[in-house]
Order: C-alpha cells, then structure tokens, then sequence
C-alpha cells in the first residue's frame, strides 16, 4: 500500500511536468492570430514564458523516485520557492503591452536571478546521484527558499496590483481594439497567485506529500481565453449646465477635431490606437470627447472600427491579389480574427 502511494505522487509530478512542457510548446509556436510582424504585441516575451514553464523540468528526479529524500526536499521546496515569482512573471507577460512590459522587465529579471539562485543548491544535490548538501545545509537552504518566497509574494502582489490598473484603463473604452488588452480573461486570473496559498503552505509546512500531489492535481492552467469581444459600457457623468447653443458649438468643434485626426490623417490605420491619443489632439476635456464619441459617432472603438472596415474594402479592391488577413492588418485590425469581431458587431 505504501508502495502504491509513492507511485502515484510520482504520477502526478509527472502530470504536472508534462502540462508544462506542453505549454511551453504552445508559447514558443502559437500567435493566437496577432499579426505576423508584431508577435510580442499582447504577450511580449515569449521566451520568457517557454523558459518559466520548462523550470519544472527540474522536479524529474522526484518522478524517477518519489522516496528519494533530496527529491522530495527539492519537489516540495519549489512551489513555495517558483510559485508566486512563476505567477507574477505570467502575469506581467500575459497581460503587459510592449510599452506596459519594458517598464517591469528589469524587475521581473531581478526576480527571477534570485529565485533561481535560491533554488540552486536544491536542485543540484537532488540531481546528483549521492547528493550534495548536508543537513544543515539543508536547512539553510530551506530557510532561503522561505525568504525568497516572501519576497516573491511581494513581486506577485505587485503584479496583481499593477494589472488591476491595467484593468481599470481598458473598462473606460480606452482601446480601439479590443485584442489589445484581454480584459475578460484578466479578470479571472489576476488573483491567481493565491489561489493555491491555502494547499501550498500547508503541505511545505506539513512535510505531507499527499497534500502537495493534491495541489498539482488542482494546479490551474493558464490558459487564454476569448478576447473581449466588445467594450465595457461606461457611465458618464453628467455635463456642466451650459447655454444650448454654446453644448452644440463645443460638439461641433470636437466632432470636427475627431474626424480630422480620425480620418483625415488616417490615425485609425494603427492597430493600437486609443482614446488617450484622440484626447491630447482635441481641445476639451475626455469626459467630453467621450460624450461626442457617444452621441455622434456612436462609441469610440465602432467608430475607429467603421473607418477601418471601409478601408478593408477600398484595400481589397485596389489590391486584388491580396490575403484578407493582409487586407485586415493594413487596415488598422490587429488580425483578420478582429476584423471579423468588429464586421459583426457593426452589422
């Protein structure tokens, strides 16, 4: 019996190390239909994805002999020691723009130097065949894998932090283009990084291999949902009371504003255009640009997206040996996925 059990928490090490690998192989070839020219726009550091879910790699000797004692120090010391810099990392990654991911790079390189020296002298004495470290070396090293792991829950609460800022700029209609910032699947998994903090500590601090083969077996899987497919209402506020005749003028005048940099000069051709850009060219606040996009256009991702349908088709027309995914990306869609989102939503 106690046989059987040992074999089965080396399945489930295995299952998870497989799920890994299979995901890394999904990041490093899979472009979910952003264009060709620009894979890094929504996921902006794709080795960097490949590399943190290939570390778990490392836990094989625990699936050669889950009754090894160096395994087991190694296996249960990981997740503690991984887990919350794996998710703050995923999380910077999945849900970081190109601009938003450069201004946290350097820290998340940070993180992931000290997490990966604090794992070190673990791997390398369950990797070698009589081990390397002796008890108190041992306990050094776990007292390490403690103080490393606290301070990547710090890093991942960062994260989360920073996302739900994220979050909060792309409800108040701010991208032209939805793909641009995965606001439904953000909000699922942006509290991931304690999720599993009630199994993780437990099990570490139990020693139970049990509960830690059941963490695996509830491990999350991160995987990327449905973009938005269209954008959060907003609540607007109420208009300074002002005479009839002078609402109409300033209306007027912001509606003329927004075509001239909408359409006259074509702005909507970028793929990742938002509102932000269209407020510093017009000469009134945002409440009120958004208020006109509103009531004249009829919203500002429809109105960009209208724009960018017609041109699709005066594109098609004039290049006629073109690829509608060629034709879509000319036309200002990140994809000809999104063209077809934005195609239906307008019918």
């Amino acid at each position: 019996m106690m046989e059987d059990k040992f074999y089965w928490y080396g399945i489930a090490a295995a299952v998870y190390i497989v799920t890994c690998w299979v995901f890394s192989v999904v990041r490093a070839v899979h472009n979910c239909g952003t264009p060709k020219e620009r894979r890094d726009y929504i996921w902006p550091d794709r080795k960097m994805q490949v590399a943190v879910y290939l570390t778990a790699t490392v836990l094989l000797p625990y699936v050669l002999n889950p009754k090894d004692e160096a395994a087991w120090i190694l296996f249960k010391s990981y997740f503690p020691g991984a887990y919350y810099f794996y998710c703050g990392a995923l999380i910077f990654c999945f849900f970081g723009t190109v601009k938003q991911w450069k201004m946290w790079k350097t820290t998340n390189l940070i993180a992931a130097a000290v997490t990966c020296l604090a794992m070190l002298p673990l791997v390398l004495h369950a990797w070698w065949p009589s081990g390397l470290l002796t008890p108190n070396g041992v306990k050094v090293c776990n007292v390490i894998v403690l103080v490393t792991s606290c301070l990547a829950m710090i890093y991942a609460g960062v994260a989360m932090w920073q996302v739900r800022q994220w979050m909060k700029v792309s409800r108040d209609v701010n991208y032209s283009n939805p793909e641009d910032f995965p606001t439904e699947y953000a909000h699922r998994m942006w509290m991931a990084p304690i999720i599993l903090t009630p199994f993780l500590w437990p099990g570490y601090i139990t020693d139970s291999q049990t509960v830690m083969a059941l963490l695996l077996n509830v491990m999350p899987v991160w995987r990327r949902a449905a973009i938005l497919n269209g954008i959060e209402d907003i609540e607007m506020e109420n208009e300074m009371d002002a005479p009839a005749e002078l609402a109409e003028e300033r209306t007027n005048r912001i509606a003329a504003e927004i075509e001239q940099f909408l359409n006259t000069e074509a702005a909507y051709l970028d793929p990742h255009l938002k509102l932000e850009q269209v407020v510093e060219r017009c000469s009134f606040s945002r409440k009120y640009v958004i208020k006109v996009f509103i009531d004249r256009f009829g919203g500002f991702a429809d109105y960009v997206n209208g724009l960018r349908i017609a041109y699709f088709e005066r594109y098609r027309a004039q290049h006629p040996n073109s690829t509608e995914e060629a034709a879509a990306e000319a036309s200002g869609f990140t994809s000809l996925k999104a063209y077809a989102k934005a195609k239906e939503r307008l019918r």
